[in-house]
């Protein structure tokens, strides 16, 4: 029986796609045929490829123009594949594969030949295929992606805001150390909104604050002479900042209900060292509720990009940089290492002033962001809960290395005589 194989290149408005019988000895013969990438057009694909028998398709992650053809396959065509009687395994399987996997010859380009070459090397295995999760995860992915991209904006937001001001001369970001925290916040309405007495402004600072109020006054000295024209920035920068934050709560409440039955994972993940709520729902969101993509920890660390690469050639190891992978994570794993070795007692912060001396430090983040990831691996998919151990396996590995150097020491021929050292005894 034949086992038919389709490529597909994507494009923005066409799709070269290509279907050949792989069970063949000789060389493959491919039938070709360009599509829309309209809804229409795509049911047209998926027809033709039910109309051909195609059991298996691969495509090329290109852009974000791979989404739509994806969705309607994974909608259309897959199911009936997978559901008629006789199904194989690898039925209704399909593909995507990273762009840089298929390139070939310079000179030697063009679309149905990238769709040809997608399906030789399908077969080959010489294709770099990416993970790709089910859609109701695509759209946790989307929501959390979204508001990292406008977290992002707000402090590119902040750092626009600051320039303004020292346009105006307003040193306010001098004395207070958050520059939108609820006195920043209070005293730039007050300016945008027409006061101009400095000593009325510094009073609406927080008795908390550091600076003084004379200091506060000096600083906002200026607000006499301040143009109306930087009045009128000022309250059109503190909006869009209040839509921004609007935005950015909306899409936490909406995350919350798209991970409504997931909210126990979220939790537990929330106990590890260095993680939060908003955190924890974004990992979720790319790795899964229990990483059930990833057979092992070291595997889901090679997805990620947090483990030891390997460049060896004639038999010399020329670099050991840790490979590309999933930026997202990679992000949320150094960022949760950097806070999780400032926790007192935890088993991060003891392992992070071992290697640090030895290390230094961006290396040491990276190797707990390494240690964050197999932990969170074990989390997810074994489903336990977060103990920390931290003073107890400092003990009990100083005790495991005494015991360790004492049987060196007995190899060697040397006596070991005594026991352990008393505090406040001198040796």
């Amino acid at each position: 029986m034949s086992y038919r194989v389709g490529g597909i290149d994507v494009h923005k408005k066409m799709l070269a796609v290509v279907v050949a019988d792989v069970d063949v000895e000789e060389d493959y013969e491919f039938e070709q045929r360009k599509f829309g990438t309209t809804a229409a057009e795509l049911n047209k694909l998926v027809e033709w490829l039910v109309e051909r028998e195609v059991e298996e398709l691969v495509m090329e992650s290109t852009a974000q123009y791979w989404r739509p053809v994806w969705g309607a396959l994974e909608q259309h065509w897959k199911p009936t594949r997978t559901e008629r009687e006789g199904a194989g395994s690898t039925s209704g399987q399909l593909h995507l594969c990273q762009a840089k996997s298929n390139k070939g010859r310079r000179g030697r380009k063009d679309d149905f030949g990238d769709a040809k070459r997608l399906v030789k090397r399908l077969k080959a295995q010489e294709l770099t295929l990416s993970f790709v999760p089910d859609e109701e995860q695509r759209l946790w992915r989307t929501v959390t992606r979204r508001r990292y991209q406008l977290s992002r904006h707000r402090v590119r937001f902040q750092g626009q805001l600051e320039s303004l001001l020292e346009q105006g001369h307003l040193k306010l970001s001098s004395v207070v150390s958050d520059l939108l925290g609820v006195s920043g916040r209070r005293i730039l309405t007050a300016i945008a909104d027409g006061e101009t007495d400095p000593a009325v402004l510094s009073a609406m600072g927080d008795c908390n604050l550091k600076a003084s109020p004379a200091q506060l006054e000096d600083a906002l000295a200026a607000s006499r002479r301040l143009n109306e024209v930087f009045r009128q920035l000022l309250k059109m920068a503190l909006q869009e900042l209040a839509l921004v934050d609007s935005q950015l709560k909306q899409l936490d409440q909406a995350a919350m209900q798209l991970m409504q039955e997931h909210q126990e994972v979220i939790h537990r993940m929330a106990e590890v060292p260095g993680l939060g709520a908003v955190s924890a729902m974004q990992i979720i969101a790319e790795v899964g509720p229990a990483a059930a993509a990833f057979r092992s920890a070291k595997a889901l660390c090679s997805w990620v990009g947090v483990c030891p690469g390997n460049e060896e050639s004639g038999g010399e190891s020329k670099s050991s940089r840790s490979p590309k992978g999933n930026r997202h994570v990679r992000r949320l794993l150094n960022q949760a290492a950097q806070n999780a070795v400032k926790v007192k007692g935890s088993v991060f912060q003891i392992t992070f002033q071992r290697l640090m001396p030895r290390l230094g430090y961006k290396k040491a983040i990276w190797a707990i962001a390494h240690r964050l990831c197999r932990l969170i691996w074990v989390l997810l998919h074994k489903r336990v809960r977060y103990e920390e151990r931290g003073p107890a396996v400092s003990a009990k590995s100083k005790r495991r290395r005494a015991a360790k150097m004492i049987r060196e020491l007995t190899k060697l021929g040397y006596r070991v005589e005594g026991g352990p050292v008393q505090v406040g005894i001198s040796a």
